[in-house]
């Protein structure tokens, strides 16, 4: 991989959306595949979000590395609401064609961008790859996949983004 490589890293399967929500079974073995998947790929750093799932689909992969976890909360996953919605599928359909839409007590799609590329740039190795492990719709956001592209991700999805370069998806074994 060329220097300031990022290496993206949607978090294995969750049991849930809250902040301390535990892998499935599933989401550990997934975990578990990312070390043979992502160990030749040259990784000198890992970021990663507080929030347990994502912490714990990259354990597994810094101590094969024998790297630290460096946490970053501009890495969490975007709040698209501060109260609970029938209509969230609808309601982040409509945010990712409006990126300056934010209902009230969430956070509009350009802020949480905004947020997200900020870490990136901050954490970015410019010598080496850095392993950045983040959630569903901030990737989608960072990554200009829009919603289709956002149902589209998989737990765990890996893409590469060389400087300079256009993202690309990661082909993991099933």
């Amino acid at each position: 991989m060329p220097p300031g490589t990022l290496l993206l890293v949607r978090h294995a399967r969750a049991s849930g959306q809250e902040p301390d929500a535990e892998l499935t079974p599933e989401g550990q073995a997934g975990a578990a595949a990312l070390v043979p998947a992502l160990r030749g790929l040259g990784a000198t750093r890992i970021v990663s979000s507080p929030w347990r799932r994502a912490t714990d689909t990259v354990a597994p992969l810094a101590e094969a590395q024998g790297l630290p976890v460096t946490l970053d909360e501009r890495l969490t996953e975007r709040v698209l609401t501060g109260v609970p919605r029938a209509d969230w599928c609808d309601r982040l359909r409509d945010s990712f064609a409006d990126d300056t839409l934010a209902l009230p007590g969430g956070e509009s799609g350009a802020a949480a961008r905004g947020r997200g590329q900020a870490a990136l740039d901050a954490h970015r190795d410019p010598a080496g790859v850095t392993v950045v492990v983040t959630h569903g719709n901030l990737l989608a956001l960072l990554l200009g996949l829009g919603n289709d592209g956002w149902t589209a991700l998989r737990n765990p999805d890996v893409w590469i983004w060389t400087p300079g370069g256009a993202p690309t998806r990661l082909d993991l074994p099933a």
